[in-house]
């Protein structure tokens, strides 16, 4: 009876996180509303496109020699604060911009793998933040380093940045900060620990990287020390995706006015824990609405971050759905 019991323990279990993983999956599709990551690929992707079709128009024009100065200068950003004020737009936009298909393809792996895991640890709305401190602060201190530094000085108007790297950078860095025991396919020896691919992704970006191309050097970096001390701040109570979120939440209502605004849970916090014992428990009823809050609050925060009734009624509603 006990093993009869056991076996069927097993079963409710495994289909409760069956349909868990199932559910939690349709939230993760592509253009699925508050996907940060999908959204981060896209906007690269979309703007690399335009610029290769862009790229290919001039080719067959003669007119690829241009190209540079006549398209691609208006998305990558000078060091030459002079050429930058007649463009303030590109502090943004020369970290969605590339040109070589191999670093395009390259930064787009790592940030989808080091985003992944991000979002499961930090939930959805610390990713995009982190992206642009990165590319920011890689921005600005290259910006000081060409407007200070005798010997680049001189350089500063030759020098521009273009790609993802300082904001890959930051994320691949805040992700290590985060868990950098995190492991991946756990199948070999019990997985391996993130830090070990954080050091090949370091090693493998950097060597890419012109050994006349100070400015990369200087962006990456600045990029990696963003992300280390966003975990730093957040860990101890400042959180800089706060303002961020905000700020696109109200872009969002604007231009969406009529669409059905969610409460945003104060939860939203890095390694919230609740503690203390309730004088009685709750058995809410299950819904439908209420299963779909709780798995955007997965899709959000990511499933660690769910309460003990919540839990609860993704389990019931398992049990449910198996009679």
């Amino acid at each position: 009876m006990l093993v009869g019991l056991a076996v069927f323990c097993n079963f409710i279990e495994s289909n409760f996180m069956r349909i868990m993983e199932d559910s939690y999956r349709k939230k993760m599709t592509l253009g699925q509303d508050g996907n940060a990551l999908v959204q981060l690929i896209v906007i690269n992707a979309v703007l690399f496109i335009i610029l290769q079709f862009i790229y290919l128009i001039f080719k067959m024009n003669d007119k690829e020699i241009v190209f540079g100065t006549d398209v691609l200068s208006w998305f990558s950003m000078p060091a030459d604060m002079d050429r930058l004020s007649s463009r303030p737009w590109t502090i943004l936009t020369f970290m969605f911009s590339e040109q070589k298909i191999a670093r395009f393809i390259g930064n787009m792996f790592w940030l989808w793998g080091f985003g992944y895991i991000l979002q499961d640890l930090m939930g959805n709305r610390k990713l995009i933040p982190i992206y642009l401190y990165g590319g920011v602060a890689a921005a600005g201190i290259t910006l000081m380093a060409y407007g200070m530094v005798p010997g680049l000085k001189t350089h500063a108007s030759e020098v521009y940045l273009l790609g993802a790297n300082p904001g890959v950078m930051a994320v691949a860095i805040a992700t290590t900060t985060v868990a950098p025991d995190y492991r991946i396919f756990p199948m070999i020896n019990g997985g391996i620990p993130l830090w070990i691919f954080t050091l090949i992704f370091l090693i493998v970006d950097l060597a890419g990287i012109g050994h006349s191309d100070t400015a990369s050097y200087i962006a990456n970096i600045t990029g990696a020390g963003a992300g280390f001390v966003f975990i730093y701040l957040v860990r101890r109570g400042y959180d800089g995706s706060i303002w961020m979120n905000r700020f696109f939440d109200w872009c969002n209502d604007l231009f969406n006015p009529g669409k059905k605004k969610k409460g945003r849970s104060p939860r939203d916090e890095f390694y919230y824990k609740v503690s203390g014992t309730q004088p009685y428990k709750k058995i809410p009823n299950i819904t439908q609405q209420r299963i779909d809050e709780i798995l955007d609050k997965i899709n959000q925060q990511g499933y660690r971050f769910l309460t003990d009734e919540e839990k609860d009624i993704l389990k019931r509603a398992a049990d449910e759905e198996d009679l």
